[in-house]
């Protein structure tokens, strides 16, 4: 299956964290959990994103849904996340 270059919104489809294009398996499931305690963390109230994060570990398809809570979150918790992932993945110096 042929993943579109686009996102659900119309724009770039992200290059990043779980929505990676060509990862193996277990590092996008890696990702999505790095991504799901971040979410945790800064979103709690937010269920519905760190919802869609656990169901894509298991369906792709979700991938896509999870994009879209990500947009939906308020700019700051959204800002949060990032940030943090950002640094988790960020090689040490």
């Amino acid at each position: 299956m042929t993943q579109s270059n686009r996102s659900p919104h119309g724009g770039p489809r992200p290059q990043f964290g779980p929505w990676a294009p060509g990862i193996p398996d277990a590092e996008r499931q890696a990702r999505l959990r790095a991504m799901q305690a971040l979410a945790l963390v800064f979103a709690r109230p937010h269920r519905k994103f760190r919802e869609a994060l656990v169901l894509a570990e298991h369906d792709p398809a979700a991938l896509a849904v999870a994009l879209d809570e990500l947009e939906r979150l308020p700019a700051l918790n959204k800002r949060k996340i990032l940030c943090g992932y950002a640094d988790v993945v960020r090689a040490p110096r």
